[in-house]
């Protein structure tokens, strides 16, 4: 009897050394996976802010994703005297490229979407609050209403960021690469795993003055771009009042509600950097209904409950990580 039960036994060990020898085998070979893989991180300045660039290669492609990121930044740069903005904003008339004819129809048809919250014929208004290429004094209500009535010059810094990630990321598609991460100001595309092997993870920052940067979530990112805008950094104090960097280009003041911040997750990262723009001019409960609209887009929303207090909305099946 002692035989007998004891050969019930030797398949069942045998299938516990089997697997444990396939759980080893695995973990060595993700291992050795992590071990083999090269990634690169290209890092600078570009349109006046920082830009990350991460990816698997064992080819340094800098040159080239700098060349794409130079193809926008004299189309749409407000610091770059040379740039095509920057010309019609003086009254040109430059060539314009299937670059800047793209972004203009998009900012358009953006535009239209969150009824004229995205607008970026709002460079006037911007620099008259004193948040754009030029520093002026706070506007009387009577320069408010003439600017509002006179919309002659562009401002495109809220959609060339995410239009630049998109450009790099189609760069490293055509050059083969499969694992990377895009960073331009905050505006992201990842595609693949990091080098850790799994999915990307992107933290979005607390909205606080403090300007301490501390990560109040953590959103999984995969295969997708992500874009957040707010109005805790960008700001000043006049006369005990506080002035945000988001114009509502309906009313041609700052906003003033209780959305914080906007991140927005979707496929291309133009249409994330131009909506989280909008859903800083619309407020939290249009940006929900606006959203209703676009299944394809997901949004982590941030903003001050009735009692002052820092409280979430968010999209559902975005998945998030608090901590």
């Amino acid at each position: 009897m002692k035989k007998k039960s004891l050969y019930w036994q030797i398949p069942l060990l045998l299938l516990l050394v089997v697997g444990t020898i396939y759980i080893a085998r695995q973990g060595n070979e993700q291992k050795e996976l992590q071990e083999t893989m090269t990634f690169r991180q290209n890092e600078g300045i570009t349109f006046d802010t920082g830009y990350k660039i991460t990816y698997e290669s064992d080819s340094d492609y800098h040159g080239e994703l700098i060349h794409e990121m130079t193809l926008v930044d004299r189309e749409f740069s407000m610091f770059n005297e040379k740039s095509t903005v920057a010309a019609i904003n003086r009254g040109e008339t430059p060539h314009i490229s299937d670059i800047y004819k793209e972004v203009y129809e998009l900012s358009m048809r953006v535009n239209a979407d969150t009824d004229g919250a995205f607008d970026i014929t709002v460079a006037p208004l911007v620099n008259a609050w004193g948040f754009g290429f030029r520093n002026e004094q706070l506007p009387t209500e009577q320069q408010v209403d003439s600017l509002l009535k006179i919309r002659n010059q562009y401002d495109f810094s809220a959609i060339a960021k995410g239009y630049a990630c998109d450009l790099v990321a189609a760069k490293l598609d055509s050059l083969g690469v499969k694992n990377y991460l895009v960073e331009i100001g905050g505006e992201v595309v990842t595609r693949g795993h990091n080098p850790k092997g799994s999915q990307w993870r992107i933290g979005v920052t607390k909205p606080a003055e403090d300007q301490k940067n501390e990560i109040y979530t953590i959103v999984d990112v995969e295969n997708k771009s992500l874009a957040t805008s707010g109005n805790y950094r960008n700001f000043y104090y006049k006369k005990g009042r506080k002035y945000a960097h988001t114009i509502d280009p309906r009313t041609g003041y700052p906003v003033q509600h209780e959305l914080l911040s906007a991140t927005v997750i979707t496929d291309r990262c133009v249409m994330a950097d131009a909506y989280a723009t909008a859903f800083m001019v619309l407020g939290l409960e249009k940006s929900k209904q606006l959203l209703m609209r676009h299944p394809e887009m997901k949004a982590y929303l941030i903003y001050t409950d009735e009692q002052g207090e820092l409280a979430v909305w968010h999209s559902d099946g975005l998945i998030i990580e608090d901590v």
